[in-house]
């Protein structure tokens, strides 16, 4: 059983996934104004993997006796001044998830909440990943610089998504 202390803190991570999704899904829309499907469709897949988190804390807290309780998501940001500063930004908001993610690790160790241990040790690896992800992105965009572009926007079309999307183009 969850103490009261570990099921308000992952309900707040379930809402900072949820946020995290409302901000990509921004990014997308972001993108598709500026005619750069290929990066709108990343930050899609990026939406649906964030959506997938929440549910699987989601669950994890039902299994584990608790409830979840559900809190407004923040408005996210909706506009950024370049294709780069989006990414600069995705990578630093999943920074800022990493430690989210090591906060409530530190709190299940402080708990000996073993269970809760092992059910974070997946999102602890899957950071690793994600920041990498991000990380990659704004470095070949870097790269690329304006010339390359749609180059990138190429690349980054090609992601396959977890579910599909409501309309591919």
């Amino acid at each position: 059983m969850l103490s009261e202390r570990m099921q308000n803190a992952i309900n707040k991570q379930i809402n900072a996934e949820l946020y995290s999704s409302y901000l990509y899904l921004s990014m997308a829309s972001y993108f598709e104004s500026i005619d750069l499907a290929g990066c709108a469709k990343w930050m899609y897949a990026q939406t649906q993997e964030e959506i997938v988190h929440a549910m699987k804390m989601y669950d994890y807290v039902n299994e584990a006796g608790g409830r979840v309780i559900l809190d407004t998501i923040e408005k996210p940001q909706e506009s950024w001044d370049s294709p780069l500063a989006v990414f600069e930004h995705a990578y630093k908001h999943e920074q800022l998830v990493t430690g989210l993610i090591n906060d409530l690790m530190n709190l299940a160790i402080e708990e000996k909440d073993h269970a809760t241990q092992i059910f974070l040790q997946w999102f602890v690896s899957e950071q690793v990943e994600e920041e990498a992800s991000a990380s990659g992105v704004v470095n070949r965009l870097k790269l690329a610089g304006e010339q390359g572009l749609f180059m990138v926007d190429k690349e980054l079309g090609q992601r396959q998504l977890p579910i599909p999307m409501p309309q591919e183009k």
